[in-house]
């Protein structure tokens, strides 16, 4: 499970749509009480911060449009409450972009320079 630090447009499709996929569900988990996943540290990360993950998913649907993908699963906007800005990591961002890297995915060979 895991939200990235770095702007969606510089993702590969399937990290793009796998950070969608994982920010609802950690969405539901706050949200909805859920328990799965509800010790994660990413899911941890997000508490008292829904205005920030909802800023990350209107981002990641901007790009996922741009790439002229469909999106049909809007959040409440009514629960992006907290904090609008993550300042929590669980690796820090140049690690981040280190992992992807190593991951020979398409975040960095389609011509999106991490």
């Amino acid at each position: 499970m895991r939200i990235w630090d770095i702007p969606p447009d510089k993702l590969c499709r399937n990290h793009l749509l796998g950070e969608h996929n994982e920010l609802h569900a950690i969405w539901n988990i706050l949200t909805q009480g859920k328990k799965g996943y509800a010790s994660h540290p990413e899911t941890k990360r997000w508490k008292g911060k829904l205005k920030a993950l909802f800023r990350v998913h209107d981002d990641i649907v901007r790009e996922m449009r741009a790439r002229g993908y469909n999106h049909h699963s809007p959040l409440d906007k009514s629960l992006a409450a907290g904090i609008g800005v993550q300042t929590s990591f669980v690796d820090p961002i140049e690690e981040q972009m280190e992992i992807l890297r190593q991951k020979g995915c398409d975040c960095i060979s389609t011509g999106n320079p991490l």
